[in-house]
């Protein structure tokens, strides 16, 4: 097919595509169409296959040329883009026509569509940029703080006697009740479950119900309500020794309680350096864009919502359809929502971009042994063999998703050679993961 094309830029990183198609090639795909019209009519006075082809183009006319029009659009668009590697639409948006062009198979057929493209970044800027390393050391309280919260995991929990009083760290089932003025129930909410002294507690009674007993009723004010307490059950927490006993518990790997430090300490570090390195590139990227300023195409924008919608709805196990129902039915609406959510998309999007504009501006590549390096980085930090580590990633999109983030990685180390990377502020472990 003889075509010409002409790509005009447009706001958002849409395009204009102009083409022009020859007179030659238009006569050609309504002379194909008339043909296959002639093959299949059925007219009555006529057999199949040998209707004239000025009876049907006088019966079919407008239909043959609407089907021509269509056809010669469609194999040139998809030639157009076959070899287009610059101005390719993004998958999830058809290009649109503004104005469908007349068929005359005496002349060139001439017509225009629009859409949106990968946007074209040039990271330029980078001066100024600085990065900074918070500085986190892992001692002994964060390994007793971790063996706590194990130890807080497998503790057994047994209900009290009868006569021995609510405490705190006591976990209790009580119905709670608010009275009007004459005695009436105003609200009631019966099985509430809380632990005292936890400040897990929404109605804030852990004082009053402390030294109740299972059974006991009482009544209250607080805060010039008038409340009425009646305590199901009082259950207590009986923690394990910290001792080899306990790690056996946690896992068979672990024959002594000195087992169980060394690898709550290498989970701790290596949980630490990921973060680090995550704070790292999350402020090298935010730099980058404020410095390198371009918009997001809006059909892009609008899939990444789409996308976060139906992930919100798999996480409530329903359809994005009820989801926007129950959304509506608790007074606020989806449009909200999804613009609530705009800024934070827009600006993942731009990193993303950001990334893979570099990658490929700096042609970052892995090589197989760079991969295998990774394979034994990812068993050390995780305690694991090797080739449980390759089993793991075997299959295709797994091995994929490893080779695009060592690429990432291996772009990060070349990108703060460049900027300013200095010590950030001393922050302790629980700080690190604390922060937004």
């Amino acid at each position: 097919m003889k075509l010409t094309t002409e790509f005009t830029s447009l706001e958002k990183s849409a395009v204009k595509l102009t083409v022009t198609i020859a007179k030659k090639d238009v006569q050609d795909s309504y002379n194909s169409i008339v043909g296959k019209y002639v093959k299949n009519a059925q007219i009555p006075g006529f057999r199949k296959g040998h209707v004239p082809a000025n009876v049907l183009e006088r019966k079919y006319g407008d239909a043959i040329k609407a089907d021509a029009l269509s056809e010669i659009i469609d194999s040139s668009l998809n030639e157009i883009f076959e070899k287009e590697t610059e101005n390719r639409p993004l998958p999830y948006q058809q290009p649109v026509m503004d104005t469908v062009p007349e068929f005359d198979t005496t002349k060139d057929l001439v017509y225009s569509v629009t859409y949106d493209v990968f946007p074209k970044v040039e990271v330029k800027d980078m001066k100024g940029i600085e990065v900074k390393e918070p500085q986190v050391t892992v001692g002994d309280k964060e390994i007793d703080d971790e063996l706590k919260a194990i130890q807080e995991r497998n503790a057994i929990v047994m209900d009290k006697k009868a006569d021995e009083k609510a405490e705190k760290d006591n976990i209790v089932t009580i119905n709670y009740v608010e009275l009007g003025e004459n005695g009436e129930e105003t609200a009631k909410r019966d099985g509430y479950v809380f632990t005292i002294g936890a400040g897990d507690d929404v109605y804030g009674i852990d004082d009053e119900v402390t030294g109740m007993k299972k059974g006991d009723t009482k009544e209250f004010t607080k805060d010039s309500k008038k409340i009425k307490v009646t305590v199901n059950a009082i259950k207590t927490r009986q923690l394990p020794a910290i001792d080899d006993d306990l790690a056996q518990d946690v896992s068979e790997k672990f024959k002594t309680l000195d087992d169980l430090k060394a690898d709550i300490k290498r989970n701790i570090e290596v949980a630490t350096k990921r973060k680090i390195a995550e704070i790292k590139s999350q402020s090298l990227l935010e730099q980058l864009v404020e410095k390198n300023p371009f918009d997001i195409p809006a059909s892009m924008l609008a899939a990444e919502l789409d996308g976060r919608w139906r992930m919100m709805a798999q996480q409530f196990q329903t359809s994005p359809e009820q989801l926007e129902k129950m959304i509506t039915a608790s007074g606020q609406t989806k449009e909200a929502m999804l613009t609530q959510w705009t800024g934070d998309s827009e600006k993942m999007l731009k990193s993303r971009i950001i990334v893979d504009s570099l990658l490929r501006a700096k042609n970052i590549s892995v090589t197989p042994e760079e991969i295998e390096a990774k394979y034994k980085e990812i068993a050390e930090e995780g305690g694991m063999d090797i080739e449980e580590v390759k089993k793991h990633y075997s299959d295709p999109r797994s091995k994929e998703w490893l080779i695009d983030d060592t690429k990432e990685q291996k772009l990060y180390e070349e990108l703060y050679k460049e900027v300013k990377v200095s010590k950030g502020d001393k922050v302790s472990f629980a700080d690190l993961f604390a922060a937004k």
